[in-house]
């Protein structure tokens, strides 16, 4: 059951990347319910996520589910067992790092997405250095970027400051508290040609640092969002939970929007309420589920909004 979903996800999703020029691309996710794993091709490697059922762990079965779904991954897409990253995910406990490191030393290469490359990792985190997920926002973005003064907050790689540059952005500021992941981000500029003064990498706590701004003259035509949905760190003061800090991360926001900018919101955090009173004065428009690609069936694996300032300069 499992092979024969694949065998059919290969077929169409192979040739649907190719027409989108993409290089990594996800063949299933969790389409059968029986079969709780996330397959997604990077180049000629695999990065294969399991997400065990309580009643699975409790009997002893994930262990040989596991060989089934594996060599049925090598079979149908030609990919020998060693290029094959398994992991488990598990749901972690309030205060875990989101991004934690689970090996070392794995070997990077490089990807294409829409015309951009990439450096990806499928062995020492959970995450791959591109969340595939938001790569129809990451091409809004580089629609709307010429001339603009961008703001990327909660960083990561910085694959949201690639777009942008990309698309011709007066100039560009990167914010993450990852040292690594910022270096990161800049080895993803230099690997597209576009590293250069204009664009700059902040290592800081993106909340206080954002709350600081507000008293700068700078403002931002256009900003990218995308907060954990929990952090913690000890570089941090306290912790960050995003819903119950996204009212006073959207007002610190807004005090940084040029009139008429826009800002692009979203999270991963399941159940997330967004607080109209905290978008008050902006004009809010849910992308979510048409921001999700079509490879990626699950469509509650995240939540996007595109917000626009009123052109008006405020009081």
């Amino acid at each position: 059951m499992f092979e024969n979903r694949l065998r059919k996800n290969a077929k169409h999703f192979h040739k649907w990347a190719r027409s989108h020029g993409l290089t990594c691309f996800r063949v299933y996710d969790r389409d059968i319910p029986e079969y709780p794993y996330a397959v997604d091709l990077y180049g000629d490697r695999v990065h294969l996520v399991e997400y065990p059922r309580r009643k699975a762990l409790q009997t002893g079965t994930v262990d040989a589910q596991r060989e089934e779904v594996l060599a049925a991954v090598s079979a149908v897409l030609e990919v020998p067992p060693e290029h094959i990253h398994v992991k488990t995910h598990t749901p972690q406990p309030w205060g875990r790092q989101q991004y934690s490191r689970q090996g070392q030393g794995s070997e990077r290469f490089v990807v294409e997405e829409q015309g951009l490359k990439f450096w990806v990792n499928l062995g020492d985190y959970l995450d791959t250095g591109l969340f595939m997920d938001h790569r129809l926002t990451r091409a809004r973005v580089r629609e709307e970027a010429r001339g603009k003064r961008f703001l990327n907050l909660f960083a990561y790689t910085g694959s949201f400051t690639v777009y942008a540059a990309a698309g011709g952005a007066k100039s560009t500021v990167t914010v993450d508290l990852s040292g690594n992941y910022l270096d990161w981000a800049e080895e993803n500029l230099v690997l597209n040609g576009l590293a250069d003064a204009r664009h700059t990498l902040i290592r800081a706590d993106v909340l206080p640092w954002l709350e600081e701004q507000t008293h700068e003259p700078d403002r931002y035509d256009l900003i990218v969002c995308d907060p954990p949905s929990f952090s913690t760190s000890k570089r941090m003061s306290g912790s960050f939970n995003v819903q119950r800090d996204h009212p006073r991360l959207l007002k610190a926001l807004q005090a940084v929007l040029a009139p008429g900018g826009v800002l692009y919101f979203s999270n991963n955090f399941l159940g997330f309420e967004l607080n109209e009173a905290a978008t008050r004065g902006l004009e809010v428009e849910e992308l979510t589920p048409g921001s999700i690609p079509e490879d990626f069936q699950r469509k509650e694996i995240h939540r996007c909004w595109r917000m626009v300032a009123p052109r008006s300069a405020r009081s």
